[in-house]
């Protein structure tokens, strides 16, 4: 992340990584497959934590208010990490392909939210209607949290543009 900050992602090389983590490049490589992974190598335990919350909800949870108990559980997990986090999403903001990483990404974890509320009997479109919107929440909050320097709290910002979300669904 610092070589990111200080050089910039394209200028930085697997080699100067390696050299800074104290490894060697082959061994850089049995953990990402390239440069880019290190900034996403959390994507699949975030997505895990997702799909985890949302299994565990009670079964009588609306799917809406399961995946609202995920956004706060991941909510949660970001909050106390925002140096670290504001960093990595200005690295990607930088970047094009970054930034298309990412939001493949997010497609992914909406699949798999997706998928989740498939396997606790959501039909469709409900399940896929769900998933995309709680990303698309996730997503917008994240960006205001970024955006606001950390001084909101990100579950607060979730809640709020559910309620928005809610207040748009509704007509009002």
């Amino acid at each position: 992340m610092e070589l990111y900050t200080e050089r910039g992602y394209e200028q930085t090389t697997v080699a100067e990584i390696a050299k800074r983590a104290g490894l060697t490049e082959r061994t850089f490589f049995r953990h990402f497959p390239d440069k880019r992974e290190v900034l996403f190598a959390g994507a699949g335990s975030l997505q895990d934590l997702f799909v985890h919350t949302v299994t565990e909800a009670p079964d009588v949870a609306a799917p809406i208010d399961a995946v609202t108990v995920a956004l706060e559980v991941v909510a949660a997990q970001f909050q106390d990490r925002f140096d670290h986090v504001s960093r990595r999403q200005a690295v990607i903001v930088a970047n094009a392909e970054l930034r298309e990483r990412e939001l493949i990404k997010l497609a992914s974890l909406s699949a798999a939210l997706a998928d989740t509320l498939r396997r606790r009997g959501v039909g469709e479109p409900t399940a896929r209607l769900t998933a995309e919107a709680a990303v698309a929440v996730f997503k917008i909050a994240f960006e205001r949290w970024i955006e606001g320097g950390g001084e909101r709290d990100l579950t607060h910002l979730i809640r709020e543009l559910l309620a928005e979300l809610k207040a748009v669904t509704a007509g009002a």
